[in-house]
């Protein structure tokens, strides 16, 4: 399937399961649907039906942009997709953040920090068992405040893990404010570099850059720092932080849905 057209599908679906659910954190969803896209439509060695332990592996660390997962999941055949419509609702596997129950989720996460550290043992793992895998980690710039994100840079530098890929979803906000204003990060790709990593640094929005990034096999951990837009594809949801938190109503929704070219 074309990657763009499937991404505003994706979009779109985060919209609607954020508004019938009533949750938060649609905009930080938005942000990093061309990743997830590009990965689960063009990377990814998974089979949806068959949990093999040869699989790559991927962890969204962000894992507040749940609904972004839920519903790439669900185009990818791993649940049903009329299960989205139980999102944020009592007793649903949907979560808010990723549950482990559901199939397609390789780790809980919600506490931001803890992505990278698992990516890392699972890299490790597949080095001790000389297996072939890759793990990919998504991670939001804002998660990258925290102590173990840093920890698991030098770890898996010095484990020479070289199958191992982070993802960065450098949008240039976290919860209460711009990035830069709360714990200013740069310079940011020098302190992975100065850790051993190899660093590229595109556009997150552009589908052919994320593709030819993610496809290479590298020879050491390599960071992608993906510059997107928090709300990406909603144009009055682009770069307002307000859409951490606030909840559509349905006039909303149905300007997004023109925007983003759904009939």
């Amino acid at each position: 399937m074309n990657t763009i057209k499937l991404a505003s599908q994706l979009r779109y679906k985060a919209v609607q399961m954020s508004f019938h659910s009533k949750a938060a954190h649609l905009a930080s969803s938005l942000s990093c649907i061309d990743i997830l896209a590009i990965l689960y439509e063009k990377i990814l060695k998974i089979n949806p039906k068959k949990k093999d332990y040869k699989r790559d592996r991927f962890i969204l660390s962000k894992g507040h942009a749940a609904g972004a997962l839920y519903a790439t999941l669900a185009h990818k055949g791993f649940f049903n997709k009329n299960r989205l419509k139980t999102y944020g609702s009592k007793d649903s596997l949907l979560e808010e953040h990723p549950n482990p129950k559901l199939n397609g989720i390789e780790a809980p996460t919600g506490s931001l920090g803890h992505g990278l550290p698992v990516a890392c043992g699972m890299a490790l793992s597949a080095k001790i068992l000389k297996m072939n895998f890759r793990t990919f980690v998504l991670l939001g710039d804002g998660e990258c405040n925290e102590g173990t994100v840093w920890e698991s840079i030098l770890f898996a530098s010095s484990k020479k893990l070289n199958n191992l890929i982070a993802i960065v979803d450098f949008n240039g906000w976290q919860g209460i404010g711009r990035t830069k204003s709360i714990l200013n990060l740069n310079p940011f790709s020098e302190k992975w570099k100065s850790f051993g990593w190899n660093v590229k640094k595109i556009n997150g929005h552009n589908h052919r850059q994320l593709y030819n990034c993610l496809k290479k096999r590298y020879s050491k951990p390599t960071v992608i720092i993906a510059k997107t837009i928090k709300g990406k594809g909603v144009s009055f949801m682009e770069d307002d932080n307000n859409w951490h938190y606030r909840i559509q109503n349905i006039n909303d929704g149905k300007k997004a849905k023109k925007e983003l070219g759904i009939k």
